[in-house]
């Protein structure tokens, strides 16, 4: 039985917009209080002012910017029970990714996952339960063609939630990984106006590898699948069969995704 239940005490990061916004909408939704968090002050504030939900602006993939906001929380909300760590960035393209895009994606992406880990597992525990949630990607399962931060980071991220439920899933811990494919938020509207070709590539992947959902949606699925303890929450069904298909002939897939990069090239 998942440890989230209504009433509870919920934080979200990356909350101004896009998938954040709108897992802290449907939180709000089902009688949760929500502490939003992003760095993104002016639409932060629209948001946390919008659903009537305390909110704080600032960097939470470094570890001061973490212990401010589990501050914020205990204060506000006096204490966390759902953690979702869905703040990402999608950069650095083929090999022309350079240092600091290697850099900053490792620390959105991963890094702010861990550290947020640290500070909090300790406070659960079978008798105080929490769950800790990450938005991760289905290039964490697959690949994400394009963009080898992204595929590298996020698949990185999934095994850490890995790690995590393996490790404390049975000592009151409960992970969650959301990997969707294509979803409506200003992330993919950014990829519109990408200039670089393996900048392009990335995007034109994500969008013909099947339907674009809502932000809503990918939401609705992360909550259905923290109720029901699942460690992978997959909006698009999809990615579970071509997930097994690559376990089961890794090098079969290899190639159809070469075919499929080749397909998208000009």
């Amino acid at each position: 039985m998942s440890a989230l239940s209504t009433g509870r005490r919920a934080v979200v990061t990356g909350a101004a917009g896009g998938i954040g916004l709108a897992i802290a909408e449907a939180l709000v939704e089902r009688g949760d209080r929500v502490l939003l968090a992003d760095l993104d002050e002016q639409r932060l504030a629209e948001a946390g002012e919008r659903l009537g939900q305390p909110w704080l602006a600032g960097d939470v993939a470094a570890e001061p910017g973490i212990a401010a906001l589990l501050e914020k929380a205990d204060a506000e909300l006096g204490g966390i029970d759902l953690y979702v760590a869905n703040a990402g960035i999608f950069r650095g393209f083929g090999l022309d990714a350079d240092e600091f895009d290697w850099s900053l994606s490792w620390d959105v992406n991963v890094m702010a996952h861990v550290r947020a880990a640290r500070a909090l597992v300790p406070r659960w525990s079978v008798e105080n339960p929490g769950v800790f949630a990450v938005t991760a990607s289905a290039a964490g399962l697959l690949t994400q063609l394009g963009s080898p931060t992204y595929a590298v980071t996020k698949r990185a991220a999934v095994g850490f939630a890995e790690w995590l439920a393996a490790t404390y899933g049975d000592r009151g811990v409960q992970v969650c990984a959301l990997c969707p494919m294509g979803v409506a938020t200003p992330m993919a509207e950014a990829g519109e106006t990408i200039t670089d070709p393996e900048g392009r590539l990335a995007h034109a992947s994500v969008s013909a590898a099947g339907e674009t959902l809502a932000p809503q949606e990918a939401a609705r699925v992360l909550l259905e699948a923290i109720d029901a303890g699942r460690l992978l929450a997959l909006p698009h069904e999809s990615v579970g069969t071509m997930y097994a298909r690559k376990a089961q002939d890794t090098d079969h897939w290899v190639t159809g995704m070469q075919r499929f990069r080749t397909s998208l090239t000009p």
